[in-house]
């Protein structure tokens, strides 16, 4: 299932500040800017996957595992909270 950015804010909740769908992040595939609220996030049973609308990088992963959660922010090269 592909939905927005949205779906993974009480996921992020405390990782990207106390409101996640307004963290910046900048692509390192291709250098553009947006929120959080704004990716297309990839949802399975496992967690989900936050990727790039103009190149499809992936931005954030959360995976969820018996001894709890795991968040990456491999393709982000900046995050500004705020």
């Amino acid at each position: 299932m592909v939905v927005d950015g949205n779906a993974v804010a009480g996921l992020l909740d405390g990782v990207l500040g106390s409101e996640p769908t307004t963290a910046r992040l900048r692509c390192r595939g291709c250098g553009s800017t947006g929120v959080l609220a704004r990716t297309r996030v990839h949802v399975s049973a496992m967690g989900a996957v936050a990727r790039c609308r103009d190149c499809d990088a992936v931005l954030v992963t959360v995976v969820e595992t018996p001894a709890g959660r795991l968040v990456g922010l491999p393709g982000a090269r900046t995050v500004a909270v705020g």
